[in-house]
């Protein structure tokens, strides 16, 4: 596969990804907005159907990975490194965009809204305890990422893009089960990327973007992407 070709899925892939997900967050946390108040489920939706639409339209060109720690366990699992430096900053900058339209989408909302707004880009626990933090987002990684290194040996699933849509479900489940306690960033793009992007924009009322929390969701998806991949393999292997 084209290295440009990689980097160009990647990017617009999680700028989608973001741009939805973070898009149904504004959608129901701003004042003005017709969908606010939807609640967990429709935060849920909309980030599954986020990783639906950017990896269904990355994939034929980079194989839709469409986050780091997705990215990272596909190359513990098969041994292939090579996409780890070109694919992971091309996602980072991509959910930078993707945050960006966000903001310009519901801009007028911004300015109506007291804040604060950091939910709306990045994610925050409802319990600060980092211990428990970095588990719950190693847990619900290792979840995602076992779950795609094993469909992904049926090709024929691939092949069809039945692939796609069966991630895509199993993000929507990650969240309603195992988002609750941190907000399931299970990606570190997605969160890494819209908090820069929440600290550069200029937007009234902000406040913190709570850099001493942002590890943990960088952090934690790596370790549970890398420990999914690497028993996603072995248990290939033994199969």
């Amino acid at each position: 596969m084209d290295i440009w070709a990689g980097i160009v899925g990647e990017f617009f892939g999680t700028a989608i990804l973001v741009l939805f997900g973070g898009g149904v967050c504004a959608a129901i946390t701003l004042n003005k907005s017709k969908a606010q108040g939807a609640g967990w489920i429709a935060i849920a939706f909309g980030w599954g159907f986020g990783v639906l639409a950017g990896a269904y339209m990355a994939f034929p060109l980079s194989g839709g990975h469409i986050n780091p720690a997705v990215t990272l366990g596909l190359a513990f699992s098969t041994g292939d490194f090579s996409k780890v430096p070109t694919y992971i900053p091309a996602q980072v900058i991509g959910a930078m965009f993707g945050a960006f339209l966000v903001w310009l989408t519901y801009l007028g909302q911004f300015r109506s809204s007291p804040g604060p707004f950091l939910s709306i880009f990045s994610t925050e626990p409802e319990i600060r305890k980092s211990g428990q933090n970095l588990a719950t987002e190693i847990i619900a990684t290792f979840s995602l990422v076992f779950v795609i290194v094993i469909t992904g040996a049926y090709r024929e699933l691939q092949a069809s893009g039945t692939g796609v849509l069966i991630v895509a479900l199993l993000v929507v489940g990650i969240g309603l089960s195992l988002g609750g306690p941190t907000g399931y960033a299970i990606n570190p793009a997605r969160d890494l990327g819209p908090r820069v992007v929440h600290q550069l924009l200029p937007i009234e009322g902000k406040q913190t973007s709570d850099w001493a929390y942002s590890w943990v969701p960088v952090v934690g998806p790596l370790l549970g992407g890398a420990i999914g991949g690497v028993v996603g393999g072995v248990v290939l292997s033994i199969v």
